[in-house]
């Protein structure tokens, strides 16, 4: 089988394995599982983000809620949940900072546009430390629904559960974001910390937690699933108007491991080949066998006998049906599976025409 040919098969393996539902998502998890020692973070109490909350509005100029008003206004913060916490906690600083306001603003209402706001003032020091951290918890949650994974990285990954008041939240959206770029060890460990509670945190932040768990903890860097992964994060940036150094690097280690596997094919192939001339009896296929060619290998002939059903025609599909489906399932690919394959042969066909 020549190269270029093998390539074609390799990316119709890679499409088909992104287009199916991850059958590992239907596994019980394996390789990272829930820790059974003591939990090293706790959801946060009313009470005490009251007085913090007190003591920030004490800090600045009189704007917005006044500290005897939050003391009557949370009075029940006990009795909230770590959502709730946060949400009323953007309330009151959209009230007391028109910074705020224009960032609870925009995650109030669901993505507009490619380009969403940088807020560089999340990052300075000059804001306050319980403003800076949940707010920037907010608008990472805000990014990462909007499918903006890389900026929600910006928000989310220097964050730690005691630094929010909503530590679930925080741990489930950073394991989002690292489940969705694809860094492993960072989102099992996360998944980790997540699940360490138990029965604490809210029960889909749980189920969604194990599904990722079981998705991540097999996934193997160069396999084929893993190609079909970075392929879907290309046509999502593409989507999102992202075309830039970035995009290309992905796009540029999508083709190199293409290569990797192509050339680990092609050692295989030659190795079977080389058993095969010398009459060996271990011979390890690579490729279904042709039309009446006879085969290497010492094998006793008994023949094992199975039931493939009663329907007349089974595996009689001609030769130019069976490569006229090959096309139409090529047709059928996401327009960028089919720009990768194209941007494939074009890289390939530009080496063999420099090789001498």
């Amino acid at each position: 089988m020549s190269r270029s040919q093998l390539a074609g098969l390799l990316v119709l393996a890679a499409a088909i394995t992104a287009a199916a539902p991850f059958a590992a998502a239907d596994q019980p998890p394996g390789g990272a599982s829930s820790a059974t020692t003591a939990a090293t973070w706790h959801p946060a109490k009313g009470s005490e983000v009251r007085q913090q909350l007190q003591q920030w509005l004490a800090s600045r100029p009189a704007a917005g809620p006044t500290v005897q008003q939050i003391e009557i206004d949370w009075a029940a913060a006990d009795s909230w949940t770590p959502e709730e916490l946060l949400d009323r906690l953007a309330e009151v600083f959209a009230g007391a900072d028109p910074a705020a306001k224009e960032l609870v603003t925009l995650c109030s209402h669901p993505r507009r546009g490619l380009n969403p706001s940088d807020f560089p003032w999340l990052a300075d020091e000059a804001t306050g430390v319980i403003e800076r951290n949940n707010l920037r918890l907010l608008y990472g949650r805000w990014l990462v629904q909007a499918s903006l994974y890389d900026e929600a990285l910006v928000q989310l990954q220097s964050l730690q559960p005691d630094d929010v008041v909503d530590p679930a939240a925080l741990l489930f959206y950073q394991s989002v974001v690292y489940h969705r770029l694809l860094k492993k060890e960072a989102g099992l460990g996360a998944l980790l910390r997540l699940l360490e509670p138990g029965h604490e945190i809210p029960r889909r932040y749980q189920s969604v937690a194990r599904l990722m768990q079981s998705d991540l903890a097999p996934l193997k860097d160069d396999s084929l699933d893993h190609i079909a992964r970075r392929m879907e994060d290309i046509r999502r940036r593409l989507d999102l108007g992202r075309s830039g150094t970035q995009v290309r690097e992905v796009e540029d280690g999508v083709i190199k491991s293409l290569d990797k596997l192509i050339e680990e094919l092609e050692q295989q192939a030659a190795a079977a080949a080389a058993a095969a001339a010398q009459g060996g009896s271990n011979v390890i296929p690579v490729a279904p066998a042709q039309d009446s060619v006879p085969m290497g290998g010492k094998g006793p002939g008994h023949i094992v006998q199975r039931d493939i059903g009663h329907q007349s025609g089974w595996g009689d599909l001609p030769p130019h049906q069976r490569q006229e489906a090959l096309q139409q399932i090529g047709k059928d690919f996401p327009a960028h599976y089919r720009d990768v394959i194209e941007q494939y042969f074009r890289k390939l066909a530009t080496e063999d025409s420099k090789t001498p």
